[in-house]
C-alpha cells in the first residue's frame, strides 16, 4: 500500500512592494545630458555638461539647466540641442545614460 501525503504547499505570498519596484522600473523616464562642447583657438575641444533631461515613453522630454536658470517641456530630446548650441563654436549633443534595473524605497541606497 502507497501513502500519499496531502499537498499541504501555500501559494507564495503577493510581494506588493516589488510590484512596485518593477512598476517604477519599467515606466521610468530615459535620463540624458545636455553636453556643450567647445572648439578653443587652438585647435582642442572642451565640454561641460550644461543640463539634465527626462524622455518620456510618448517622446516628450523635460529639460533642466544645471544652474537652474532655464527650463523646457520639449516635443522630442533633440529640440533641448538647440538651446543650448546658440552661440557661434558651441555645439551640443546629448549623453544618454543606461537605465538602471534596480529601485529601493531606501533613499540612502539610491545614492
Amino acid at each position: 500500500m502507497v501513502t500519499v501525503a496531502p499537498d499541504h504547499s501555500e501559494p507564495e505570498p503577493f510581494d506588493f512592494d516589488g510590484e512596485v519596484r518593477s512598476l517604477v522600473l519599467d515606466t521610468a523616464p530615459r535620463l540624458f545630458a545636455v553636453v556643450q562642447e567647445f572648439a578653443l583657438d587652438d585647435g582642442w575641444r572642451d565640454a561641460e555638461v550644461a543640463a539634465w533631461g527626462m524622455a518620456y515613453e510618448d517622446g516628450r522630454a523635460d529639460v533642466t539647466s544645471v544652474d537652474g536658470r532655464r527650463r523646457f517641456s520639449l516635443p522630442s530630446p533633440d529640440r533641448a540641442m538647440r538651446h543650448f548650441a546658440l552661440l557661434e563654436g558651441v555645439t551640443a549633443r546629448l549623453v544618454w545614460l543606461t537605465p538602471s534595473r534596480a529601485a529601493t524605497f531606501d533613499p540612502a541606497e539610491a545614492a
